[in-house]
C-alpha cells in the first residue's frame, strides 16, 4: 500500500506533489474539526493528552524528518558540517519568535491575547494561534518535497510522504482543539467548522513555497530543513507544551507526547 502511494506520488512534479501532500493534512485538520457536529464539548483531559501527542509528533518529526538529514547532507567534517542545521535551526526558531510578538492570538487556556494589541473577536486570535502553530508544518512538508525535487540523496520520497502523514495525523487533534472551543464560544456548528479547518489553510501555502525555493536554490536546503525544525519545535515548547500543562492532566499530556513521538519515530524510521 504504501510502495503504490510512494510510486504515485514519484509520477507528480515535486511542488505538486507538496501542494496534494498539504492538501491531505488540511484535510485531517477538517475532519478533526468536524467532530464538533458530533460533540458540544471536549472533555479536557482528553484535549491535554491530544495536544501533548501533537507535541510528540512534532518533535520526532523535527528530528528524524528534517535536523538528521540536514546534518547528513551537509559538508565538511565536525563543526563545519553542523553549522548548516545550528543556523537554520536558530533562524527559525526567530522566524517564528518574531511572527509570535507580531500576530495577535489567543491560546486555549487564556483570556489575555498575545501580539499586536487589537480590537479583534477572541474567536479570530483562536483560529490564528493554532494558524501560527501550522506554519512551520506546512513549510516542514515542503521543504522535503524540494529536496527530492533537487535530487538529494538525504531528501527521499518516501520521507517526505511519511513526514505528510506524521503531522495529518497530529492535525486531526487540532482540528477538534480548535472547532468545539469556539463553538463553547457561542458560535454554530458549521462556523466553527469552518474556522477550525481554515487554521490549516496556511499549510499548503507555506509547503508550495518552502518546495519552489529549495527547488530553485538546492543549496540552501540543510538551512531550511533545520530552519522548518527550529521553528516546530519552537512552537512545541512556547505554545503547546504550556498549554498542557494549566490544568491537573500534566501525566496524560506526557504520556501523549511519549507516543505521539514513538509513533512518529517508527514512521519514519521504518518507512522513510
Amino acid at each position: 500500500m504504501f510502495d503504490a502511494i510512494v510510486q504515485w506520488f514519484s509520477s507528480l512534479n515535486p511542488v505538486v506533489a507538496a501542494l496534494v501532500a498539504t492538501i491531505f493534512t488540511w484535510g485531517m485538520t477538517a475532519l478533526g474539526a468536524a467532530f464538533v457536529f458530533l460533540f458540544k464539548s471536549m472533555n479536557r483531559t482528553l484535549l491535554d493528552g491530544m495536544l501533548g501527542f501533537t507535541g510528540g509528533v512534532m518533535v520526532a518529526a523535527s528530528f528524524w524528518s528534517l535536523l538528521d538529514p540536514a546534518i547528513s547532507m551537509s559538508e565538511g567534517e565536525g563543526f563545519i558540517k553542523v553549522i548548516p542545521a545550528a543556523v537554520g535551526f536558530l533562524l527559525g526558531s526567530l522566524f517564528i519568535f518574531g511572527l509570535d510578538k507580531v500576530l495577535p492570538h489567543l491560546h486555549l487556556n487564556t483570556h489575555q491575547s498575545e501580539g499586536t494589541k487589537t480590537s479583534w473577536h477572541r474567536t479570530t486570535l483562536l483560529v490564528l494561534a493554532i494558524t501560527l502553530h501550522n506554519i512551520p508544518e506546512g513549510l516542514a512538508v515542503g521543504v522535503l518535497f524540494g529536496g527530492v525535487a533537487a535530487g538529494v540523496p538525504e531528501a527521499t520520497l518516501a520521507g517526505a510522504i511519511v513526514l505528510a502523514i506524521g503531522i495529518g495525523i497530529q492535525n486531526f487533534p487540532e482540528g477538534m482543539a480548535v472547532s468545539i472551543p469556539l463553538k463553547r464560544m457561542g458560535m454554530s456548528n458549521f462556523k466553527s467548522f469552518f474556522y477550525g479547518q481554515a487554521s490549516a489553510i496556511v499549510e499548503p501555502i507555506a509547503a508550495v513555497g518552502g518546495a519552489m525555493a529549495v527547488h530553485f536554490f538546492t543549496p540552501i536546503l540543510p538551512y531550511a530543513l533545520a530552519f522548518a525544525a527550529g521553528a516546530m519545535i519552537f512552537v512545541v515548547v512556547e505554545e503547546v507544551i504550556p498549554e498542557t500543562q494549566q490544568d491537573n492532566n500534566t501525566d496524560i499530556a506526557t504520556m501523549g507526547f511519549v507516543i505521539g513521538f514513538i509513533i512518529m519515530m517508527v514512521l519514519d524510521v521504518a518507512l522513510g
